[in-house]
């Protein structure tokens, strides 16, 4: 990525695109989150890095909505969306889902079905959106499909019959399908080959560039954070210990956890 295109989403810092403010959430005696907040401007990409246990999948799986915090806030600026985005029921979460939020999980089995075609799995979200003709949605999960680098002489081929690399692009291709405001990304590339990781993370770094989407992209990989993010968040027992642009806590950083995750990396 060219420093010209890293720089770009620094430089207009006007309002977040999305808002999230004093999250808290306990599980039994487990403090996942404890007073989280954060900040994701209109195209940049912002990493979240830490150890298993850290708190940062369940931040990401709040930005979905998937689950609410005991006490917090969700903003997203968007259009006819409420202040808090933690006050819609279960349906009015689930089109905002479909419609305005994209996310690429770790394991392709919570993203897709895994029987059924790859392109009718990227229909299947075109469908919940409202889309009904079938033209449509074969010529709309085709494009999708394309984005993402996936082979479309293969796009009816199941995903239980696909490699992990290509069943991420068949996660990454209904994420993007109906251009979502954000893409919450959920370890990516964990447990694929070192080669299959790196075409991975092209495909998203030429989207990133040629649409602008923002991002949220959680690794406990330090190098595809590097790689990715324009800014980074460290946490640490449910707390973030250290923020700021991803240049600056790589090259000086000033939490002791923060030096050591990175001294672990060199």
């Amino acid at each position: 990525m060219s420093a010209l295109m890293k720089e770009a989403p620094r430089l207009v810092r006007t309002q977040p695109l999305m808002e999230l403010s004093g999250l808290s959430k306990t599980y039994g005696n487990v403090r996942a989150l404890d007073d989280v907040s954060a900040r994701v401007y209109p195209g940049e990409v912002l990493g979240i890095v830490g150890e298993s246990g850290s708190g940062k999948s369940t931040l990401l799986r709040m930005m979905n909505l998937e689950e609410s915090p005991d006490a917090g806030r969700y903003r997203l600026d968007l259009p006819e969306l409420p202040e808090d985005l933690f006050t819609l029921d279960r349906f009015e979460r689930r089109m905002l889902r479909a419609r305005r939020i994209g996310i690429v999980y770790q394991n392709p089995h919570l993203g897709l079905l895994m029987k059924h075609s790859s392109s009718g799995n990227v229909a299947e979200r075109l469908l919940v959106a409202g889309e009904r003709r079938f033209a449509v949605l074969r010529e709309k999960a085709q494009v999708a499909l394309e984005a993402s680098e996936f082979p479309i002489p293969r796009m009816d081929a199941p995903p239980i019959e696909l490699s992990g690399g290509m069943q991420q692009r068949v996660q990454l291709a209904k994420a993007i399908a109906l251009e979502p405001a954000v893409l919450l990304l959920d370890e990516p590339t964990t447990g694929l080959d070192v080669s299959v990781q790196a075409l991975v993370l092209d495909t998203l770094k030429r989207l990133q560039q040629e649409r602008r989407i923002t991002m949220v992209l959680v690794s406990h990989d330090l190098g595809v954070i590097r790689t990715m993010a324009d800014r980074v968040m460290v946490m640490r027992h449910g707390r973030v210990v250290e923020e700021g642009l991803a240049d600056q806590v790589f090259q000086d950083p000033q939490h002791a956890y923060t030096q050591q995750l990175v001294h672990a990396k060199l």
